[in-house]
């Protein structure tokens, strides 16, 4: 990494595989014989403050999936809800009166269950152990 903010960078690089290793989302093992490994990548995006300086780096592994194939890595796919879902259940509340609640959740992705095994090369220049 070739950057003046080389230590903003390593520390949301660490904060993210903390994450990730903590909620046992990435396991490190061998790899069986005959399956295919699907390649990551890092993600990097300065969160910005209203006056335009930096309040955040954020750092996001992101697995290649676009490589993989239907049937063979993957059964199921859900999509995110729909615009006009999300409308449909805001004027729901307004019709019975109820109370609409939003939260964040940090890493949320990282709590959905996968049916299939599903097997990533570790990251470059990052060594789990």
């Amino acid at each position: 990494m070739a950057s003046s903010e080389v230590k903003q960078w390593k520390e949301a690089i660490k904060s993210e595989m903390d994450s990730i290793v903590s909620n046992g989302t990435l396991v490190l093992v061998d790899l069986p014989p005959g399956c295919t490994t699907i390649r990551c990548k890092w993600i990097f995006k300065k969160k910005l403050k209203p006056d335009g300086t930096v309040n955040k780096f954020k750092a996001r592994l992101v697995a290649k999936g676009f490589k993989q194939k239907e049937g063979i890595d993957y059964f199921d796919t859900y999509p995110v809800a729909r615009l006009t879902t999300i409308r449909v259940l805001i004027a729901l509340a307004s019709v019975y009166s109820l109370l609409i609640h939003q939260m964040d959740m940090k890493i949320a992705f990282l709590y959905g269950e996968l049916e299939e095994e599903i097997y990533m090369d570790q990251p470059e220049d990052l060594q789990l152990m």
